[in-house]
């Protein structure tokens, strides 16, 4: 049976470094799922789509927000780094404000490495809320 996850009065604290860095995990996800989204748009729009200024317009803004995205995630990994283990943070009620049950996992659990996110399902899956 699946645990479930604790509500805003159940107290979940945790140790600061722990939550910063699958934070960061979070992040570098966000960063890759942006990055995939560019080979798509280009392969959809085809050669003359490529050219306009619309389009080039947007595949800036999708590498700013890559980029973006992986400094943040370089930020907190960076300053995460200075801050002592025994720091502690209830993570409940933030908890209780993620909506993706899937993020909200990997940041109350403590998944750590790798992707948090299902990246290999299948173009479409998607889950409906």
């Amino acid at each position: 049976m699946n645990d479930p996850m604790p509500t805003p009065s159940a107290s979940l604290e945790e140790a600061l470094p722990e939550v910063l860095m699958r934070l960061v995990t979070e992040l570098h996800d966000v960063a890759y799922l942006i990055e995939r989204i560019e080979p798509q748009l280009l392969e959809m729009g085809g050669e003359a789509d490529v050219m306009s200024a619309e389009t080039v317009k947007i595949l800036q803004g999708i590498d700013l927000a890559v980029q973006k995205t992986r400094g943040l995630a370089e930020f907190v990994d960076t300053i995460t780094a200075s801050i002592p283990d025994e720091w502690m943070v209830d993570v409940s009620t933030a908890l209780s404000l993620v909506k993706l049950a899937d993020m909200q996992k990997a940041l109350g659990k403590g998944m750590r490495h790798g992707h948090s996110q299902p990246l290999s399902k299948a173009a479409g899956d998607f889950d409906f809320f």
